[in-house]
């Protein structure tokens, strides 16, 4: 069955984007068929991508509002991309006003899931439609918390709205587990929240091991590349192929 896996929180800066591109990289180098969605209209995924967002003539809009077959790049280090830009903000808007709006990202990938393994969704950092529209098509949410007391505080009304999802619109949503995201070791916050994180949602998911606060992230995605390939001897990647080879398992 396709793994259909919403990264998901409605905090800007967690680490999401970043993660849905390494993260699919490195289930690709497991030999996995890996489709990345770019649904946030930052367009930070498209852009890291290597592909120019304002080039584009078509985007999961003309999808989800027109019920086109979702387009998309094909081995972009070796994984497909839909790709999107700013008219996902007008996507959203317009959607307000459709039938059966929840599930027409569900009704776009499916005739697509017999041709990948994986399905990676970049969500919108809101609990907006888009995002709604996400965790209905997904059969699991994987959570990035930066190391932040404040960003922590946010965790409850996130899983709030995935409960209720869970109740009416999508009652088979898994949540994949926790990452712990833009870590400083020597940051005594950034310690004490990693610590409430494991003990507070260690009982509903996994906690995966921090991934750490590297300007080598950063620097990754200017140069438009997975951090594998930018630089292969980074210590992280070890952590983020331990994430992936647990999305492996995922049931």
């Amino acid at each position: 069955m396709t793994k259909i896996i919403a990264l998901f929180n409605q905090a800007g800066g967690v680490g999401k984007t970043t993660l849905t591109l390494n993260l699919g990289y490195h289930l690709q180098q497991h030999n996995h068929r890996v489709l990345l969605i770019d649904l946030d209209p930052q367009s930070s995924l498209t852009i890291f991508m290597g592909v120019d967002p304002d080039t584009l003539e078509k985007t999961p809009f003309d999808a989800l509002i027109n019920e086109e077959p979702l387009f998309i790049f094909k081995d972009i280090h070796g994984v497909d991309l839909a790709p999107t830009n700013i008219t996902k903000c007008a996507a959203e808007i317009q959607l307000v006003n459709l039938d059966f709006r929840e599930v027409r990202l569900s009704e776009a990938i499916a005739p697509l899931q017999e041709n990948y393994d994986f399905i990676l969704i970049d969500c919108p950092p809101s609990l907006g439609l888009l995002s709604y529209s996400s965790l209905v098509a997904a059969t699991h949410v994987l959570i990035p918390i930066e190391t932040h007391f404040k960003a922590f505080q946010g965790t409850n009304l996130l899983l709030q709205t995935i409960a209720r999802i869970k109740k009416r619109g999508n009652k088979s949503l898994q949540i994949a587990g926790f990452i712990p995201s833009r870590f400083a070791t020597t940051n005594s916050q950034d310690k004490r929240t990693l610590k409430a994180i494991q003990e507070q949602y260690g009982q509903i998911g996994k906690v995966y091991e921090p991934i750490p606060r590297l300007t080598a992230f950063v620097d990754a995605s200017e140069e438009q590349v997975p951090l594998a390939i930018y630089e292969p001897k980074n210590s992280a990647l070890k952590r983020l192929d331990a994430i992936a080879a647990d999305l492996e398992q995922l049931t």
